[in-house]
């Protein structure tokens, strides 16, 4: 059975990476798609949601802005066309270690938090997502209290 994301590779983007390429590119989406299912939750796409990815893309995976761009539109696609976190938390899942996990969830906290509240549905697919990606509560807490800079 073909990859799901393989096949999305196959059919909608040209060209299709191959080997170690394929996997990285198929990664950075799979990340920048749970991003933004994160930042779509509560049925509005802040501006300072679509800022705070930017720059997360950028500075994350070490990407100019024209290659961010066109990461973050992949992986537009990619939840469109795919739908569901399920896939997209297995590739994170299967290829981060708990470090990166931790720093993703670093990461969805701060898109939560991009336009100054948490809807319920937001905070829901966050514990969602994180349980997909096997980390426990206390690590979730963590993430959180980095990202809103408090330190316990």
């Amino acid at each position: 059975m073909q990859d799901p994301i393989e096949a999305f590779f196959k059919t909608r983007m040209i060209p299709v990476p191959n080997g170690e390429d394929h996997r990285r590119e198929a990664i950075r989406i799979a990340a920048c798609a749970l991003l933004l299912e994160l930042a779509y939750a509560d049925a509005e796409f802040s501006d300072a949601e679509r800022a705070h990815i930017e720059a997360v893309m950028r500075r994350h995976f070490s990407l100019d802005e024209a290659t961010a761009l066109q990461i973050i539109q992949h992986a537009e696609s990619a939840r469109e066309h795919e739908g569901g976190v399920q896939r997209f938390a297995s590739l994170i899942r299967d290829n981060y270690d708990l470090g990166q996990k931790l720093l993703l969830a670093e990461i969805m906290w701060g898109v939560v938090l991009a336009d100054g509240s948490i809807a319920h549905r937001e905070a829901y697919l966050l514990r969602r997502i994180a349980n997909l990606l096997d980390l426990e509560a206390g690590y979730l807490a963590q993430a959180r209290n980095s990202a809103t800079g408090q330190v316990h």
